[in-house]
């Protein structure tokens, strides 16, 4: 032990140390998916935290931490932003910051049962408010919450329903909080112990309590993946496989096909050749069919991004253009200033433009859809609102073409189990190239994952249910919740610094203790 504090000494090796710490949840989420890791990843992120000098030097532990986790859950994305990637995580890292100062403020020096229960409530109230933060789509939006780990768990779905992902990360992070009080603070074991016992309490009484899912009917949904398609006139032959595919669907009885997202790339005004086959195909099927148009509009300046909706008579009216766009990927934040992005990386080179609302299309046979595109699905209020107004079904229309050979097609399928569960209904997850996937609406996978290899046209019998899941009718609830323990937390520490002021000063730090526990005495 001794060894390794001599060797935390140097501020580089402790920062080199604290983002690698930052870095291990990382192996929870998909493709690893190695879930239970969750609730202890963070414990020796926490325990070097704890173990800082100084206040100071514990906020540096949680800034340095706080890149070595948004490096990690984001590091599909170097080959495409290269060093902006790391300028990325270091401006967004000092979010954790404050997070660092408050383990050191609540778990290091002198222990107590106090400090520790606090702690189990403070410290995972922190991590939700960053998480909060972080989530506004401008600082890249909520890709790799922590509670979003626990995907494919069924008891974690069914609290999802209570609270969304907000309500897992804050149970992950208080598991791994109560974990490293348990190893170092032995004065706040019997309440780390006691908060464990009423962590498992509360969330199985959420578990029996939360209503499940009456399905009460089914929609039979096809997704297209064509799979990857390069080179010269792509957006062509692209249509061409896809339509082929899609006339493959013809007398299987489906309610609607679902293309993923950049499956046209022309406006269809522009190009009335693709809309007469594309309402071909609507007849062909006995279906409408769902597609997604990446290309400058005719009607209005600018590229958009929409889920089009094509019946048997052409398009419905039925339109969604993308509301938040992905930093970097489809616009450049403050471009005069950042533009210099597009020399270094893959950057956007022409900002695409934003919707300015969300729609519930009706498809025929009483099935209103409520469509997503891509980075969309990371957002949890956005399913929430959808299912709120109506919606039978979540679509998300996608293409991770560019990182197939990464852990984000597996990441991003995965983030509609979780929306699934919040609302109640099922989702399916169509993209390009994979991975395509469908859940219920108790967030459970039905059927097999398309995966990065696969070029098919697939029929899925979707379940449906439309109960109202305590997450939809309450919202953001945890989070909420956080920020109100955050405010008590300041209002206390207020109050405390000025009766400190009053009655003499006191000490900014604990202590020192000597090797044998007692309080260093100096100057004698």
């Amino acid at each position: 032990m001794r060894t390794i504090d001599r060797w935390l000494t140097s501020p580089w090796r402790r920062s080199a140390a604290a983002a690698l710490c930052g870095a291990l949840p990382v192996l929870a989420f998909p493709a690893p998916s190695l879930w239970w890791w969750a609730y202890v990843a963070l414990v020796p992120w926490l325990l070097l935290a704890r173990s800082a000098p100084t206040g100071r030097r514990a906020a540096y532990d949680g800034w340095c931490g706080g890149f070595g986790f948004l490096l990690a859950v984001h590091h599909w994305l170097l080959p495409n932003l290269h060093v902006f990637i790391f300028l990325i995580a270091a401006l967004l890292g000092v979010l954790w910051l404050p997070w660092g100062w408050l383990v050191r403020r609540l778990l290091g020096g002198p222990a107590s049962a106090g400090r520790g229960a606090v702690a189990l409530l403070v410290l995972p109230s922190a991590w939700l408010a960053v998480e909060l933060v972080r989530s506004w789509q401008g600082l890249g939006g909520p890709w790799g919450m922590l509670g979003a780990s626990q995907w494919q768990v069924a008891p974690a779905l069914r609290l999802a329903s209570v609270g969304g992902v907000w309500l897992l990360s804050f149970l992950v992070v208080a598991v791994n909080v109560a974990a490293a009080v348990l190893i170092s603070v032995p004065a706040s074991r019997v309440p780390a112990v006691a908060s464990l016992a009423a962590t498992a309490a509360v969330a199985s009484a959420g578990w029996v309590w939360a209503p499940r899912p009456e399905v009460d009917g089914r929609a039979r949904i096809a997704v297209v993946q064509p799979g990857v398609v390069a080179g010269r006139d792509s957006a062509e032959r692209r249509f061409d496989l896809e339509e082929r595919l899609t006339r493959r669907l013809a007398g299987q009885d489906v309610d609607l096909v679902v293309w993923g997202e950049s499956s046209v790339g022309f406006d269809l005004d522009d190009r009335p050749d693709l809309t007469r086959r594309l309402a071909a195909l609507s007849r062909a099927t006995g279906a409408d069919v769902l597609v997604n148009v990446d290309a400058r509009r005719s009607d209005r300046p600018g590229i958009y991004k929409s889920a089009v909706l094509v019946g048997p008579d052409g398009p419905t009216g039925d339109r969604y253009d993308k509301m938040r766009l992905v930093p970097f990927g489809e616009y450049i934040p403050a471009r005069s200033l950042l533009g210099w992005a597009t020399s270094v990386g893959r950057a956007a080179g022409e900002d695409r433009h934003r919707g300015t609302r969300q729609t519930v299309p009706d498809v025929g046979h009483g099935l209103r859809i409520g469509p997503l595109i891509c980075f969309e699905t990371a957002f949890p209020d956005l399913g929430r609102h959808l299912a709120d107004d109506g919606a039978d079904v979540l679509l998300g229309q996608s293409s991770t073409s560019t990182f197939q050979h990464s852990w984000a097609p597996e990441q991003h399928a995965s983030l509609a189990a979780l929306r699934a569960a919040e609302t109640g209904r099922p989702m399916v997850h169509a993209t390009l190239t994979g991975v395509s996937a469908v859940y219920g609406p108790d967030g459970r996978r039905l059927g097999p994952w398309l995966g990065t290899g696969t070029s098919t046209a697939r029929v899925y019998d979707v379940p449906l249910a439309h109960g109202v899941t305590p997450y939809v009718r309450h919202g953001d609830w945890p989070a909420h919740g956080a920020l109100l323990v955050l405010g008590v937390l300041g209002v206390a520490e207020g109050v405390r610094a000025v009766r400190t002021r009053r009655g003499g000063p006191a000490p900014l730090v604990p202590p020192a203790r000597t090797a044998h526990g007692s309080p260093a005495r100096h100057g004698r």
